[in-house]
């Protein structure tokens, strides 16, 4: 299947970045060193565009980024961070915060699933009426694991608390289980239109069933499963999950913002437990990087399940893989995911063979949009060149 293509507006985000205005009464937090004269003139040719990253970082904090960590890998290296850790104090971002990494979580649960795969405890054509018998009802079709991983199963969005941040905010201390999510999807039912494997639509569902697939399968929680099989075996010392439904970021980072009726909010705190095993991971960029290299390069699923990241189904309205997705960037056929959270806006790409890989944390103002002004502006530089 083709991959979907990006227009390369390299010279529109660099231009973005340079005339962003800093919000009133903020003074602009200088980039890291990185960004220095002699940094950008040292720059490897052969690495990523340091002048247009930089570029990216200027005039941070503006309206629609309070701070930005970037970080990029492959053929040369370079990682930089600018903006602001709290817009009360005004002091610099700091480069190694943790964050919500939003639906990048989901790298981690299809590797698990994938993992059990290749050890011969599900198989990926069994069902959700075989693994978690009584979940479903008479009324839905036989849904196979393949199908939750590459978001054809038909099952329809669970119980919410909104679907916008204005919307979610006044809830964000509330506590809505996986359980209760589930329940109300299929108390609507299946897909009135399409069959299991006929349509590919994106959504956290597919991924909180296949939390509770991991959970049944291994008598285990999904955040144990998430430590011992991902994250120790990786060095991801920093990455974690909330306990239950505490609302806070533990340890170093830098608060979260959005516009709410015109005014520019603190949503830092926030009870991220219903997103669970589709987003409520907490990382950094070094450890999201350890995740991407270590996936791509077959360390953390074997081949042949690796594949089915990368698969794009041959259904309705497909665009991505398990849970990878291909986009053509500056003539480039880069895989990615991204995650989002009321805050903070997600990246992690990189090119197939590794040859450049980027990780990303911005601290956006708009962070539940469509991300497009967010990526042009942090994410195409790194693959300019």
């Amino acid at each position: 299947m083709p991959v979907r293509p990006l227009p390369a507006l390299l010279t529109s985000a660099i231009a973005l970045a340079l005339t962003a205005i800093p919000l009133a009464g903020t003074a602009a937090a200088r980039p890291a060193s990185s960004c220095s004269a002699a940094a950008i003139e040292a720059a490897s040719p052969a690495g990523p565009d340091v002048e247009a990253l930089c570029a990216a970082l200027a005039g941070l904090p503006d309206r629609d980024a309070t701070a930005a960590l970037i970080r990029v890998g492959g053929k040369g290296s370079w990682h930089g961070a600018a903006g602001v850790r709290d817009m009360r104090t005004k002091t610099p971002a700091i480069e190694k915060a943790r964050f919500r990494a939003g639906s990048t979580t989901k790298v981690v649960t299809a590797a698990i699933v994938l993992q059990l795969a290749a050890e011969g405890l599900i198989s990926l054509d069994g069902t959700v009426q075989q693994y978690l018998p009584g979940l479903l009802t008479e009324d839905f079709e036989p849904i196979t694991v393949r199908q939750l991983l590459n978001f054809t199963s038909g099952l329809r969005p669970g119980k919410s608390l909104g679907n916008t941040t204005e919307e979610m905010y006044p809830h964000r201390f509330e506590t809505l289980t996986p359980a209760e999510v589930v329940a109300a999807s299929v108390a609507k039912g299946p897909d009135p239109e399409y069959a299991p494997g006929e349509r590919q639509v994106y959504g956290n569902i597919h991924y909180t069933v296949l939390a509770m697939l991991i959970e049944k399968v291994t008598d285990d929680s999904y955040a144990h499963q998430a430590a011992v099989r991902i994250f120790r075996p990786l060095g991801m010392r920093h990455t974690s999950f909330p306990a239950g439904p505490d609302p806070r970021v533990h340890g170093p980072h830098n608060r979260g913002y959005d516009w709410i009726d015109g005014k520019l909010v603190d949503v830092t705190e926030w009870n991220m437990s219903d997103r669970w095993a589709a987003g409520d991971m907490i990382s950094t960029t070094a450890d999201l990087e350890r995740l991407l290299v270590g996936v791509f390069r077959g360390r953390v699923v074997p081949e042949p399940q690796l594949k089915e990241m990368f698969a794009v189904p041959d259904a309705v309205d497909a665009r991505m893989g398990a849970p990878f997705a291909p986009f053509e960037v500056n003539g480039r056929t880069v895989w990615g995911k991204t995650g989002s959270r009321p805050g903070y806006h997600t990246v992690v790409a990189a090119t197939r063979d590794l040859s450049r890989t980027l990780v990303y944390s911005v601290n956006s103002t708009d962070a539940k949009g469509d991300g497009l002004a967010i990526a042009q502006r942090f994410a195409f530089p790194a693959f300019n060149r």
